[in-house]
């Protein structure tokens, strides 16, 4: 019998607090139930048994708590994903203020629209 050593995933990583993470819920999902991936924030880390890092986590969508979460099952969400479309808006260019005032404005309305959403979940594989 296999046992979970700390060591089965190389995308096991420790975490901060105040990180923004991806949370599979394991037994929802090998029992193929719905609603077992969650976007999260860290809150809290502790020492658990055989030298693991477990985690408290904050759920984004209702603010509910998940304890005990192992790494494995998390994976980061970098912040340079969340703002790369406002790193790479070309706003130094001659005569870009006018030109991207409409598109700014067309993007701005669609943000809104989606902000009262719930933000949608990469596929799981």
């Amino acid at each position: 019998m296999h046992s979970y050593t700390g060591a089965d995933t190389a995308a096991a990583t420790t975490f901060k607090t105040d990180d923004y993470v991806l949370y599979r819920n394991p037994e929802k999902f090998w029992k193929g139930e719905p609603n077992h991936t969650f976007v999260c924030r860290v809150e809290a880390s502790f020492p658990a048994s055989r030298g693991q890092v477990c985690y408290t986590l904050a759920r984004l969508s209702d603010n509910g708590r998940i304890y005990n979460a192992q790494p494995a099952y998390m994976r980061l969400l970098p912040p340079t994903d969340a703002m790369r479309d406002i790193d790479t808006a070309p706003l130094n260019l001659a005569g870009a203020a006018d030109e991207m005032t409409a598109a700014a404005m067309a993007w701005l309305t669609q943000q809104h629209q989606t902000a009262n959403r719930r933000p949608e979940l990469p596929a799981s594989d």
